[in-house]
């Protein structure tokens, strides 16, 4: 049982299929779909049933699945491990960011790092926080900023908690308020990011929690663009208050959201009894120089 075949396996499921697979592993669909044929001869079953475009795991490729993930992130345990020991003087730190907030509370702390850490060569991997999740699971990731709470797979470190502020266009009848509950916005449409994001999942588990369903207008990723349409009055917003005041815009204002569970909460995260290298630690140890206490 090869490495190569337990990764273009998992990544086949991840990504729900042979193509998308094969271009999240820079390889082509017929390597990746010999590599699983391979892994099934090898074991002897079938792991995945192919409908259509579409792959699902059979109940032996439920069990292969999990234990080729967690194989994967060992590996990729004991190579930096390995690496260590060897003293080896140039290092990789495999750091994943999400796209809200790491503008501000990382980008500055990269060139510190840089200037302690010339040798280090640092790979950055940017999604949604569940994304990175994901990857951070399978071991492609050393460390991750996400949104607490994680599950408890993951240990963490804490960088900041912000409460959140809904943006409405000047002129909305709410506007003059100091503070607002999604009660009171319950009538209204909804500006949220992309699905991934945990940013959403804040709003929309604080929503069920108020008994509001909310009605979305508009998705994007983009932040700036976000803060646009609610400038335009296509709907209300929702950001961390720091994020917020970075992006003011003269036709929205910032009115704090006070429902309980609305805060956000980020830290750096890791996978519960993976073996961190010089390189994350001395990652962990900057953040906390800077953000503690935040």
């Amino acid at each position: 049982m090869e490495i190569r075949t337990l990764r273009a396996f998992v990544e086949v499921v991840r990504q729900g299929g042979f193509s998308q697979a094969a271009k999240t592993i820079f390889s082509t669909q017929s390597t990746v779909s010999k590599a699983v044929r391979q892994l099934e001869d090898e074991i002897g079953t079938r792991l995945l049933d192919r409908i259509g475009h579409r792959s699902t795991l059979t109940v032996a490729g439920e069990v292969v699945y999990r234990r080729a993930v967690r194989i994967l992130a060992e590996r990729e345990s004991l190579m930096a491990e390995l690496d260590d020991l060897r003293g080896l003087k140039r290092g990789t730190l495999r750091l994943g960011l999400p796209p809200i907030g790491s503008s501000t509370l990382f980008a500055p702390l990269f060139a510190i790092y840089r200037n302690r850490h010339p040798s280090i060569d640092i790979r950055l991997a940017e999604h949604g926080s569940d994304r990175l999740e994901e990857i951070l699971h399978v071991g492609e990731i050393d460390l991750a900023a996400s949104l607490l709470p994680v599950s408890d797979e993951f240990e963490w470190q804490e960088v900041r908690r912000e409460p959140l502020v809904a943006l409405l266009q000047t002129d909305h009848a709410l506007a003059a308020k100091a503070s607002i509950t999604l009660a009171e916005l319950k009538d209204q449409p909804f500006l949220l990011f992309e699905s991934g994001f945990a940013l959403n999942r804040i709003i929309v588990d604080a929503c069920r929690r108020a008994g509001v369903e909310p009605s979305v207008a508009a998705r994007s990723s983009q932040i700036d663009f976000i803060v646009e349409l609610a400038a335009a009055g296509l709907g209300i917003a929702f950001l961390p208050r720091m994020i917020a005041e970075q992006r003011s815009h003269p036709a929205v204002r910032h009115v704090a959201l006070v429902d309980p569970g609305t805060e956000w909460h980020i830290a750096m995260i890791w996978r519960r009894g993976a073996y961190l290298s010089h390189a994350a630690k001395a990652w962990l140890a900057l953040t906390r120089e800077f953000h503690s206490g935040d």
